[in-house]
């Protein structure tokens, strides 16, 4: 029984690693190419902004799907060194997640305030 929940498990962690490695692609992808194209363009404030705040999005959701792997790895990890590793790894990504998401909503709040500026004068 612990065999097969070891083997599963580790095939969840694999999984779960993957799909956190695609979606990190993704958005690093999708922020590239915004970012070329603000730079070619030359962009303003509001939509370089948006282009990191997006990139932050995705940051946020492959960090999310990381920390969920390792919380299934500690499950079968029998080593104190092995957990002791992961807690590690884990409060690293949260830390990271955390100021990442403070900084997502704090450029939330700044552009919010812009559009309530930009309604304000137009009206």
């Amino acid at each position: 029984m612990r065999e097969w929940l070891v083997t599963t498990t580790t095939t969840a962690v694999v999984i779960i690693d993957w799909m956190a490695l695609v979606i990190v692609l993704i958005g690093t992808a999708e922020a590239f190419i915004g970012a070329l194209r603000l730079a070619f363009t030359g962009g303003d404030a509001v939509h370089r902004q948006e282009v990191w705040l997006r990139f932050g999005r995705w940051l946020v959701a492959g960090l999310t799907f990381q920390l969920a792997a390792d919380i299934i790895e500690t499950s079968v990890t029998p080593a104190w060194d092995d957990i002791g590793r992961l807690f590690a790894i884990a409060v690293i990504r949260t830390g990271l997640n955390y100021f990442l998401e403070r900084d997502l909503d704090e450029a939330r709040r700044r552009q919010r305030e812009a559009d309530a500026r930009g309604h304000a004068m137009s009206a």
